[in-house]
């Protein structure tokens, strides 16, 4: 069974920092696009970073500059670095994948947007 597991939220005051990991599991063929995308309470989820197979990142325009996406495709990994955190950085992240995997009876399926369950992340003093 594919899963994506998060861990590294916590709560921290504001200014600080956290490092987010992603960590994939299963019979994975491929880990293709992943990102990270957050959900404040009472909003919609919004995408936070990507990055390509190929480690070409993209942020969102309100943590540039203070957030960087990496990932270790050895590992089937990937991380994000927090800093300079704001309270309205909290909420719940969640890891996001496109990702090729072996299925019931052997099959091959290639899925876009697997999600895993989230990490709270909560900044405030």
């Amino acid at each position: 069974q594919v899963q994506l597991v998060e861990s590294g939220g916590g709560l921290v005051q504001p200014g600080g920092s956290l490092r987010l990991s992603c960590a994939a599991s299963g019979k994975i063929f491929n880990l293709n696009d992943m990102g990270w995308y957050r959900q404040a309470p009472g909003k919609q989820r919004e995408l936070v970073a990507t990055i390509s197979s190929g480690y070409v990142s993209n942020y969102a325009d309100s943590v540039k500059g203070r957030f960087t996406i990496s990932r270790d495709n050895g590992r089937k990994t990937m991380y994000l670095q927090m800093n300079s955190l704001k309270s309205e950085d909290t909420g719940v992240y969640y890891c996001n994948a496109d990702l090729t995997f072996e299925g019931p009876l052997g099959t091959i399926i290639a899925q876009k947007d697997y999600w895993g369950q989230g990490t709270q992340v909560t900044v405030s003093s």
